[in-house]
């Protein structure tokens, strides 16, 4: 068969318009098909200012693109030369001209011998033309570019026409708005001034965007119907759908086509198993098809394009440019973001995070200020604090204990006086009440979302939106498509084991390969995993997430014997500078340690989670991304927390005594606390960690690897275009200026960062109070960081509808029961709250602190030291020491039960138990109050959407009366007509049998 046997073209006058018939393979088991794909229409010159955004005629505008890399063997490009070059055949320049079949392409005309057949790639083109050959009959409309200036890249553009729109519309239920329009109920007396008071201050940090201040009309909305049209305002047809919705229409399309037919024979030489795995590679698309034929690489990408260029002279002005305007650039940081354009630009789910993100980030304005006032107390009565003043007293001349064996000798409590004046910025009664209120902030940060997410639900018209989401909830997943069809054929294959002995007649096996034939589709209904499917995966799944959290602990373990070697390798330096700042030195140390371990396992962890989410085969696509969720969340909350916790609840508690420490490993002794507590210890961690993983992650990453992998990918063009690929690079289609941006990687780490920071501002929050002021910076940065990402580095993701923020809600709540009970713990265990008010109580003789610090430290008689472990200088300090110190509450050595835990120790422990109980049942009855005192939907939100329902019942009584009326208009008009018929004839009036009897 010869190539221009097999496609058909246009006569030679309009050579510039082909139609390319995709005609069927007999010999490999297609069919003919009628439909046609439009390869190249006749170029307008006025469509090339418009960069790629419509079809070449310059109508038709470009809702999708698919993206693949044309593989040509040697004679086909021989071919392909002499069409481009010669001018003996008025060939076309279509791909599949270009690229004859396998045994099928014209030996003579490529000049010399066919060469070796790739079948892989054979079975990813002859995919595409099935598949593309299904769009066409689904109604979509196809065109095809693969003379791009991006070498190796085809492009095929689809567009869906009007018919197809509302089809598909009508099928997915979109909410579109209707010519009735209704007023808006707004606020009357004492509020409405306050609002108009307010809209006149927050006027200069609005964004100058058509649409953002508040609408006092708002249009009707209601499920598209092809027979309901009449209700909808169509004399736009071009912009009643828009850019985002007609995109979704289109990937709903690609999702649910199917290209099923049989794969062609292997030929000779080939094995079974081979032809096995390609058959069962093949029926990976049999349910759904983008997904699986991106998986498989028929094709390599697929998305809808941006609008147009952001910046530019001569740019016209567009969506794309105006948030880049208006959202994504850093000199708007002050105003408010553009929502409804951003969901009118990336759709509901997107404009969902952005919304929750500033609202996240304006609640953290109060919290700010109030940890800024009890920084600023802490910083006020420093110099007012008895225990501190006592510590940094030279004259109390308390001589302590060493901090390690040997090594380490005895040293003056007043040389921490630094640390312990420094841990009473952080360690005061306001962070208690600080405490409270970060609690009650949580709740009602929730309560506020909640109540914000409804409005912009009545807003976006998202009230009704259960019934679709559960369809979308029930949507199969092309993996667990391909692993369920891989189980229906081994038990296909077990039964005819089975039915081998037992002889059939020949219908019968006529029969049975009909059935067989069948079974890529049909075989799948009845069949799915069950827990024995999963049960491998489920084990590597908890044995993985062991082993992972292990893995977090034994670097834990790790920094804390760094922490104690290099503590004892800086006593033993001669400089007295060094041996004064050991703590803090290796504190700092430690903790940038931890931080870049954080950071390089919560990438590892990152890829972990998605793996063993993959080998699970959840059934939707919301299973996978709950369970991915739970998963990455889960590790990387261990991965961060995990050293903040050791500081906070384990550093100290279980150390031991002087003469009888806890050792690890027979030779590391565990670390001990400063005087003043591990609270500013945990401070430093906090801060460092934090500040750390918004810097470094959060924003240089953020910022680098985008840009990075940017210029590799230039790079990369650059080598594989031809030389002037500059010159052409500034005239490129807008689908080859979007191929080369990166592709959308779903909200999951963005809303990860956010809630792992906001577990910094409200789980620790008592040991630093600065965490809300320093999360409010960061997020002013990362909405404009973020904004320009997915305006100019990202490549348009697919709109998503969505009426909430999903599982983030539940875990947002859970972090925030969690804050409760361990800023209880941190107040009450890690902070010498506790014990001050015991002592302040119980055991001060004027009611007065003076007396505080001795309380809290035993003592302990040298010369019980066990052999091998006191300080080898015991007269560093220039005297000898008798009696040592150190904090805890145990028995004098001239006690008669020296060295036991004493009743004080008791009373404080009884007191912080309690403190416990009551801060967190105290803190929760308040929260639930909050929660159950805000209602969930505010009150005129509630009162418009009753009002919609009530105006649409009304709207459909009037049109069924309209047309009760019309008809009854009408019969009447038939009845006059038929009235001077039977005034000519009464005769035959009385006669009819009508009429027995005669006339009336």
């Amino acid at each position: 068969m010869r190539v221009n046997e097999k496609y058909s073209t246009l006569p030679a006058e309009d050579r510039s318009v082909h139609i390319i018939n995709i005609c069927a393979i007999e010999d490999i088991g297609y069919l003919p098909s009628e439909g046609t794909l439009l390869n190249s229409l006749s170029v307008d010159p006025d469509a090339e200012c418009k960069h790629g955004l419509y079809f070449r005629d310059g109508r038709r505008k470009v809702d999708y693109i698919l993206v693949y890399h044309p593989k040509r063997p040697s004679g086909s490009r021989t071919l392909a030369r002499r069409v481009q070059h010669g001018d003996a055949a008025p060939a076309a320049r279509g791909a599949r001209q270009d690229r004859p079949l396998p045994g099928k392409g014209d030996v003579g005309a490529a000049g010399g011998p066919e060469p070796p057949t790739d079948y892989h790639e054979d079975d990813k083109r002859f995919r595409r033309e099935e598949y593309e050959g299904n769009l066409l009959e689904a109604g979509l409309e196809l065109e095809r570019d693969e003379e791009t200036k991006i070498h190796g890249v085809g492009f095929v553009k689809i567009h869906a026409p009007w018919n197809v729109l509302c089809r598909e519309a009508e099928f997915l239920k979109l909410k579109m708005p209707t010519k009735k329009l209704y007023h808006i109920n707004e606020t009357r007396g004492l509020l409405k001034k306050i609002n108009s008071v307010l809209q006149k201050i927050t006027d200069p940090i609005q964004p100058k965007v058509a649409g953002h201040r508040p609408q006092t009309t708002k249009r009707l909305s209601y499920p598209f119907s092809r027979e309901k049209q009449h209700l909808f305002d169509l004399s736009d047809k071009d912009s009643f759908f828009d850019s985002k919705t007609r995109s979704t229409i289109v990937y709903e399309i690609l999702k649910r086509t199917t290209c099923t037919k049989a794969k062609y024979s292997m030929g000779q030489g080939e094995g079974r198993k081979k032809d096995s795995a390609l058959l069962s590679k093949r029926r990976k698309c049999s349910k759904y098809g983008i997904t699986s034929l991106l998986a498989n690489g028929v094709y390599s990408a697929a998305y809808p394009l941006h609008d147009g260029d952001y910046e530019g002279e001569n740019v016209e002005f567009n969506d794309r440019k105006l948030l880049y305007q208006e959202w994504a650039s850093y000199g708007v940081f002050y105003k408010y973001q553009p929502i409804d354009l951003v969901r009118k630009y990336f759709g509901e789910k997107i404009g969902l995070y952005f919304a929750w993100l500033g609202v996240y980030t304006q609640m953290l304005i109060p919290a700010s200020v109030v940890g800024i006032i009890v920084f600023l107390y802490g910083c006020a009565t420093v110099d007012e604090n008895i225990p501190s003043m006592e510590m940094c007293d030279q004259r109390h001349n308390i001589t302590m204990c060493p901090l390690c064996d040997k090594t380490c000798s005895y040293w003056k409590m007043s040389s921490a006086c630094a640390t312990a004046r420094a841990s009473h910025l952080f360690d005061n009664p306001a962070t208690v009440f600080f405490s409270v209120f970060m609690a009650l902030w949580a709740a009602t940060f929730m309560e506020h979302w909640k109540r914000k997410q409804m409005r912009l639900n009545y807003r976006w018209d998202l009230t009704g939106f259960e019934e679709e989401e559960e369809a979308v909830k029930d949507h199969p997943r092309a993996e667990y498509e391909a692993r369920v069809l891989e189980k229906s054929l081994r038990k296909e294959s077990k039964s005819k084991e089975k039915r081998r002995h037992i002889p059939e007649e020949s219908t019968n096996k006529w029969k049975q390969r009909v059935k067989t034939a069948m079974a890529g589709v049909k075989l799948t209904d009845k069949v799915k995993l069950t827990w024995r499917d999963r049960f491998p995966a489920y084990v590597t799944n908890l044995v993985s997430i062991v082993f992972m959290i292990a893995v977090t602990f034994a670097i834990v373990l790790g920094v804390i014997i760094y922490r104690i070697s290099t503590a004892a390798a800086l006593a033993m330096n001669s400089s007295p500078s060094v041996r004064s700042n050991i703590r803090v030195t290796v504190t700092a140390t430690a903790v940038i340690i931890n931080l870049v371990v954080i950071i390089l396992l919560d990438e590892v962890y990152g890829c972990i989670a998605r793996w063993l989410t993959k080998i699970e085969v959840p059934k939707t696509e919301k299973s996978f991304e709950e369970r991915l969720i739970f998963k990455a969340f889960l590790l990387k909350f261990v991965n961060s927390y995990t050293p903040i916790f050791y500081v906070a609840f384990f550093k100290g508690r279980f150390v031991g005594r002087p003469g009888d420490y806890v050792y690890i490993f027979r030779s590391f002794r565990m670390e001990e606390c400063a005087p003043g507590g591990c609270l500013m210890e945990l401070c430093i961690q906090l801060s460092i960690i934090m500040l750390g993983k918004q810097l470094i992650q959060n924003n240089l990453f953020e910022i680098g690897i985008p840009k990075m992998k940017k210029f590799i990918r230039y790079l990369r063009l650059r080598r594989q275009s031809p030389p002037d690929h500059d010159e052409y690079g500034k005239k490129r289609q807008r689908y080859e200026a979007d191929y080369t941006l990166e592709p959308f990687a779903g909200l999951t780490p963005e809303y990860m960062e956010m809630i792992i920071q906001f577990g910094f501002v409200t789980l620790f929050v008592a040991s630093f109070p600065l965490a809300p002021l320093f999360a409010l910076l960061n997020n002013i940065i990362e909405i404009r960081l973020d904004a320009k990402k997915f305006v100019t580095e990202l490549r348009r993701p697919v709109a998503v509808r969505a009426k909430d923020i999903g599982i983030w809600y539940n875990i947002l709540r859970g972090v925030g029961k969690l804050a409760v009970i361990i800023n209880a713990f941190v107040i009450s265990f890690t902070s010498d709250f506790i014990p001050r008010l015991v002592y302040l109580y119980m055991y001060s003789q004027n009611g007065t602190m003076h007396g505080f610090v001795n309380h809290t430290l035993s003592s302990f008689n040298v010369s019980d030291f066990q052999n091998g472990t006191a300080p080898n200088d015991p007269l560093d300090l220039g005297y000898e020491v008798q009696i040592c110190r150190y904090k805890d509450y145990r028995e004098p050595p001239w006690s008669e039960h020296k060295y036991d835990i004493s009743k004080d120790f008791w009373a404080v422990l009884a007191a912080r138990l309690a403190f416990v109980i009551v801060f967190q049942n105290l803190v929760m009855f308040m929260s639930d109050f909050v929660d159950w005192v805000i209602p969930d939907i505010p009150k005129d939100i509630s009162q418009q959407i009753h009002k919609e329902k009530v105006l649409m019942v009304e709207l459909f009584m009037r049109e069924e009366q309209g047309k009760q009326r019309l008809l009854g208009t009408w019969m009447e008009k038939d009845r006059k007509k038929d009235e001077p018929c039977n005034s000519h004839g009464p005769k035959a009036g009385l006669d009819s049998p009508e009429y027995p009897g005669g006339a009336l």
